[in-house]
């Protein structure tokens, strides 16, 4: 399921130590991907209808509310990476949402980063699988 294999990974100690904002960078793209996938897979409509079912779930309010679903079950290694991109500063908010939801959207999406690069897809998967995605239509 997941690209990396044919890319390659990094050590978890190396993806742990990259600036928390590449991370991020990759885990929103992890996130994005994983939801498309889901949906796709589960629901037999056209792109119009995906889009709307997505956009309720990859944005970072969404983001953030998965993060604190999910925080308390962070191993240690993840909620250091968690703590860094929680607390890694960004050049712009945007002006639709708290400092707090963006922060927890960026560190939810350091952990998803660190572990898409690090190899650890089934792990990664497992958090996934509590991202809860709504039919607006039903």
């Amino acid at each position: 399921m997941w690209l990396l294999g044919r890319l390659g990974t990094i050590s978890e100690e190396k993806a742990a130590q990259m600036a928390p904002l590449a991370l991020a960078y990759v885990g929103d793209s992890v996130y994005d991907i994983y939801v498309r996938t889901k949906l796709v897979s589960e629901h037999d409509c056209g792109a119009g209808a995906l889009h709307s079912m997505s956009v309720g779930v990859v944005n970072a309010k969404a983001q953030a509310d998965f993060a604190r679903f999910v925080k308390d079950d962070l191993t240690g290694r993840e909620k250091d990476v968690f703590r860094r991109g929680r607390n890694t500063k960004s050049i712009t908010i945007p002006k639709n949402m708290s400092a707090a939801d963006y922060c927890y959207a960026t560190a939810i999406e350091a952990v998803m980063g660190y572990l898409y690069l690090s190899g650890q897809h089934e792990r990664l998967s497992d958090l996934l699988s509590g991202v809860m995605i709504t039919d607006p239509q039903g």
